[in-house]
Order: C-alpha cells, then structure tokens, then sequence
C-alpha cells in the first residue's frame, strides 16, 4: 500500500495531515452513512473511490509496535471519547484514509485474530488526537 501514497511523507508530517483531517468539514453525501466516533467493526475495509489512502501510523522501524493503550480518563478501546494515541495501540498500527469529496478522516485498523479477521474503523476527532506519553510495558 505505500507505492500508492503520497511520497516523502515521514512520521511528523503524517501527524500533520491526521489533525488536518480531524477538523475536516462534516460528513457529505458520499460518507455520512459511515458512523464510526469510536472503534466500529465492520464487514468490508473502506476502499477507493469512495476514500483515498493517506499513509500509515506505523512506525517503518519498529516490526512489532507496543499493544499498550493509553486512557488517561478512564476510557477504554470501544469509547468514543478515547483519546487518539498516535503511539499506543491500536493506533500505531492503522493506516489513515480520507473522504474523496468532503475530506473527512478515519483511521482503519484491521485485527487479525486466530479465525477472523475484523476491519475497524474509527473518525478521526482532531479533539482527542495527542502524541500521549509513550506507552510503557509494566
């Protein structure tokens, strides 16, 4: 999938473009049916035409990012209000996708357990987005 990105982006100006996305415009027409203010499973990944790929949260260099989550309020992976920890998961394993007309953002994760895979999916809230503390193993 990274052939078919933007060139050149690194961490900081991916960072960069997911807050940009955050404060996207509201839904229109060609994806106000996807609600997703937190993690939604759902059946099928978003896929052009209707998103355009804008690159990965993952770090190149690190094969095996953290499972550590961050939730400083007392929130939880399923929350809407959970924040949007670049370097927690599961977000350092998502990649990022934007609406093709309004712009609007999203976060796609897939997790790939022992008999099924589940596409997640989750808006991007420039509100809750935050670099967090580094996620720590106890």
């Amino acid at each position: 999938m990274a052939d078919s990105g933007p060139p050149g982006l690194d961490a900081q100006q991916l960072r960069q473009a997911v807050r940009a996305l955050g404060a996207a415009a509201p839904a229109c027409a060609a994806c106000a049916g996807v609600l997703c203010a937190g993690w939604e499973s759902v059946s099928v990944p978003l896929a052009a035409p209707q998103v355009e790929w804008v690159g990965s949260l993952r770090n190149a260099a690190d094969p095996e990012p953290t499972l550590q989550e961050h939730h400083p309020d007392g929130t939880h992976y399923w929350s809407p209000r959970a924040p949007i920890v670049l370097d927690a998961f599961p977000f350092n394993r998502c990649e990022v996708w934007r609406c093709v007309q309004c712009r609007r953002g999203f976060l796609q994760y897939t997790e790939a357990g022992g008999y099924y895979v589940d596409h997640r999916l989750r808006e991007i809230d420039l509100a809750l987005v935050t670099e967090g503390p580094p996620p720590t193993v106890a």
